[in-house]
């Protein structure tokens, strides 16, 4: 897609790939390129899922830092606009998405692995919100996303501290869902995204939509929400293969409509 963000697709799986060395650092142009990816990957209906990888050695470091230190409060506030739109567009993905985490996962390369789905990292990956030893707070979903999936208490004391958090212990927190070899997190990863491949792609974008809208607003409001998704799935070919498959006891063959 870019010169900092590259899109591969085989076997249905896009891989948004970061690669601005050597610690792909996020700055102006990577988050268009990033944003641009997300959006074609999410339109792309050859695409059933995601991986987002930076590579062997390090997810992403965070934002740059020496593209924002000179900035006044008006161009930030401009800048920090377009940030979360960077990331919303992530987030937004109507796909399986998986975070593949290498080395370091800190500021806003922890915020970007907080918008997939589901997150793999290597045993000496490390994850953080480190911007309060920089006078700042996160800027582009931390602070958000992060109490969301680990609870307030616990994404204050990461936010609070800055501290680097271990692979071990994100597993504990629930920062991450699996860890494994360091080398082995790419694969990984893929294999995790290959169980969506063959799956209901229009329930697959309902569901996630449902599951993150649903934690935005109440019980009640959620439920509704649900109920629409639930009944919309009835217009679909999917749901018509899907329960004729269950009553021949046949696998079903999806078809995306």
């Amino acid at each position: 897609m870019g010169e900092f963000v590259r899109v591969e697709v085989a076997d249905h799986i896009a891989t948004i790939e970061l690669d601005r060395p050597k610690m792909n650092a996020l700055n102006a142009q990577m988050q268009r390129e990033l944003r641009a990816s997300a959006l074609a990957v999410d339109s792309d209906v050859e695409v059933h899922a995601v991986v987002v990888y930076g590579g062997a050695r390090v997810f992403a470091a965070g934002v740059d830092i020496k593209e924002m230190a000179d900035m006044s409060y008006a161009e930030m506030s401009a800048r920090s606009g377009e940030l979360q739109d960077c990331f919303n567009a992530v987030a937004q993905i109507g796909k399986p998405v998986i975070a593949a985490i290498t080395g370091y996962a800190l500021g806003g390369g922890c915020e970007l692995a907080l918008c997939a789905d589901f997150r793999v990292a290597g045993e000496s990956a490390k994850l953080g919100q480190p911007e309060i030893l920089l006078g700042l707070i996160p800027g582009a979903g931390g602070s958000q996303r992060l109490p969301r999936l680990i609870g307030p208490a616990r994404a204050k004391d990461l936010i609070y501290s800055g501290r680097h958090v271990p692979a071990a212990e994100a597993l504990e927190l629930g920062l991450v869902d699996r860890v494994v070899d360091d080398a082995e997190v790419y694969t990984a990863a893929l294999e995790w995204a290959a169980t969506f491949v063959d799956g209901p792609t229009v329930a697959l974008r309902a569901a996630k939509q449902a599951v993150d809208r649903g934690l935005e607003t109440d019980l009640e409001t959620g439920l509704e929400l649900e109920r629409l998704h639930f009944s919309g799935m009835f217009a679909t070919d999917d749901a018509k293969i899907g329960m004729r498959a269950f009553m021949d006891k046949n696998r079903p063959k999806f078809t995306g409509r």
